[in-house]
């Protein structure tokens, strides 16, 4: 009995050594070897330089981006138009020429490409453009050569040689089958 408790405490704690616990990926990184946060610490250490003034308010244009227009044809008279502005970050709104925007601005106008914004006692106090197009897409097809586009070109000017084809009959409809009569079938006794 004493030598079964000798051996079961020698297979315990050699199960409890010998084991190994779960093991992380090879790809992870302990937390330790992370590089550290950069960052300006100025501020949080006390040693901001100090503020000349109170902080300027954003620029009014900042805060408004111009997604899209409607605009009028250059004949139609001026006070028609559709504009797509997003506020603040937010997702676009159209307004109508006159409209308020925000607060006591007003959408003054609308052209092809831009729209204008003003205060609703007096003129333009800034104008949106909509950013510039992608240039068209252009390019060669695959497989194509200089020296294969030069005898293209030159070709275009001629009358095209006449080729040789063989004229093909056109293709012939089988006659239609008369169908099995299908009404009365046969009785089968």
């Amino acid at each position: 009995m004493i030598w079964a408790l000798v051996a079961a405490s020698v297979v315990f704690w050699a199960l409890r050594l010998g084991a190994r616990g779960p093991s992380a990926p090879p790809y992870t990184l302990p937390v330790g070897e992370s590089p550290p946060a950069r960052g300006d610490l100025s501020r949080l250490l006390g040693s901001a330089p100090a503020a000349s003034g109170p902080a300027a308010a954003p620029e009014a244009s900042s805060r408004f981006r111009l997604v899209g227009v409607a605009a009028p044809l250059a004949s139609a008279p001026q006070g028609f138009g559709i504009a797509l502005v997003s506020i603040d970050g937010k997702p676009a709104r159209p307004f109508r020429v006159g409209a308020h925007v925000d607060g006591d601005l007003l959408l003054r106008s609308v052209a092809q490409r831009s729209a204008a914004f003003g205060p609703a006692s007096g003129g333009t106090t800034f104008t949106l453009e909509l950013p510039p197009r992608p240039p068209p897409a252009t390019g060669t097809l695959p497989g194509v050569t200089s020296t294969q586009q030069a005898p293209a070109a030159a070709s275009e000017t001629e009358e095209p040689p006449p080729r040789d084809v063989p004229e093909v009959a056109p293709p012939q409809t089988p006659s239609p089958r008369p169908l099995p009569n299908r009404v009365n079938p046969p009785m089968i006794r």
